[in-house]
């Protein structure tokens, strides 16, 4: 068990775990659990961990096919600039590691921005804590757990 299913299953929400075998050549680790899990593209959330003009790490969460836009998530946070934090952070800060990261059950808790497209969505799909390993649950759950928002965080 990670700690991103530990949590879920401590708040008693419904969740499926999906694993597949991860190819360690994968250009790309969402795209790579779309086409394993055989679902939409834009199902299938990455977890990014920014750092802010404050110093500050926060967590974009967004469809495995889009590109976090700076900007847009700098104003969701309420700050002037982010940009990607480094390996070496994440990992610490997070307990995980890179193609693994969950936005649940990490050592610290941040700030979270889940990209708006999540909301209308029945269930969405978020990395359980380890490469290979999704979380399947409604992003209202997800949204309440971490005490996050929807907000515009993509690229047009």
């Amino acid at each position: 068990m990670t700690p991103a299913i530990n949590l879920v299953k401590k708040h008693r929400l419904k969740f499926t775990v999906h694993e597949y075998q991860h190819d360690p050549a994968a250009v790309s680790y969402g795209i790579e659990a779309a086409e394993k899990l055989n679902v939409a593209a834009a199902w299938v959330f990455k977890t990014l961990v920014v750092e802010t003009d404050t110093h500050q790490l926060a967590v974009a969460i967004l469809p495995v096919d889009q590109q976090l836009n700076f900007k847009k998530m700098a104003k969701a946070l309420k700050v002037k600039k982010v940009q990607m934090a480094e390996t070496t952070k994440v990992e610490r800060t997070t307990g995980y590691v890179l193609g693994g990261v969950s936005p649940l059950g990490q050592k610290k808790r941040l700030a979270t921005v889940i990209h708006q497209s999540a909301a209308s969505l029945t269930d969405m799909y978020i990395s359980a804590g380890k490469r290979g390993l999704e979380l399947q649950m409604t992003s209202t759950d997800l949204q309440s757990l971490l005490t996050a928002s929807f907000s515009d965080i993509v690229n047009d």
